[in-house]
């Protein structure tokens, strides 16, 4: 399990405060991989109090967080909830795992002690923060891609409480790679086209790329004239993620490969290679 050892103060403090099973299982373990159960359940200051209500937790925009082999990456993530006395502050954690029954393989905690809110209304904050993802220590396994589960709250003016396990989802994707090489160039009028390429995407336990194997993959192509590529045939990479297929030459134009991306795999479209037809 990852601990981000900067959030140790503010943020970790009022996550436990609110959700101490989840979050004082991962801080009370000092192993960046150890997994603990957790047994405590939610506490507020005033269990009677209505505690303050989470419109909306945001991680990166509401986009993938996608991780290559070796450089960190920083995201912005964001809290906004509401309360008749106004908000506090919120805080947001990422964490993978099945359930705190069985344990936690790893998670993601906010660099800031204290999250900065910005009051869109008298009783209504947006409460900001930032995590910061490295592949070479966070992400220790390739099942780590995928879905990642969004503990968020916040705590409002009165003391009052409010914290979801399971208030969303997030996905951190391994970054992938796509190349595209078209020949001969030129070609004759009718002639054949090889077009070559390969897939790999990123391997979080050995720090290196490996092909993408048995991966649909787009072929497409636009006329030199045009600017609109259209999808000739899909065909899928092979054990070692490289791909390879022919074509007829008919006019001068771009090739490329596209291919969608999965759940735990970005899509990636390659630069169209010109191949001039004499």
């Amino acid at each position: 399990m990852r601990i981000r050892a900067t959030a140790t103060t503010t943020t970790a403090a009022a996550a436990v405060a609110a959700c101490g099973a989840l979050i004082l299982s991962a801080l009370a373990v000092p192993a960046a991989r150890a997994a603990q159960p957790a047994t405590a359940g939610p506490a507020a200051s005033d269990p009677g109090a209505p505690g303050p209500v989470v419109s909306e937790a945001l991680v990166n925009g509401g986009k993938d967080i996608v991780l290559g082999t070796t450089a960190p990456r920083t995201v912005t993530v964001s809290v906004t909830a509401s309360h008749p006395s106004g908000i506090e502050t919120g805080w947001l954690m990422l964490w993978h795992g099945k359930d705190q029954e069985e344990g936690l393989e790893a998670v993601l905690l906010p660099n800031e002690d204290a999250a900065a809110c910005r009051a869109a209304s008298a009783t209504t904050s947006t409460c900001s923060l930032t995590i910061t993802v490295d592949p070479r220590v966070d992400l220790y396994k390739n099942s780590l891609a995928g879905t990642w589960h969004v503990l968020a709250g916040a705590r409002a003016k009165d003391g009052s409480l409010t914290s979801s396990d399971f208030f969303t989802t997030a996905r951190v994707q391994r970054l992938s790679k796509l190349t595209v090489n078209a020949a001969p160039e030129p070609v004759k009028k009718g002639g054949t086209i090889t077009v070559t390429g390969k897939l790999s995407r990123a391997n979080w336990e050995d720090h290196k790329y490996h092909g993408y194997t048995g991966q649909a993959v787009k072929l497409q192509f636009r006329k030199k004239t045009s600017s609109t590529y259209t999808t000739v045939k899909t065909i899928k990479t092979n054990s070692v993620g490289n791909l390879k297929t022919t074509v007829k030459a008919s006019v001068d134009g771009y090739w490329r490969y596209s291919f969608a991306g999965t759940s735990t795999t970005p899509a990636v479209t390659t630069a169209g290679d010109f191949v001039d037809v004499k």
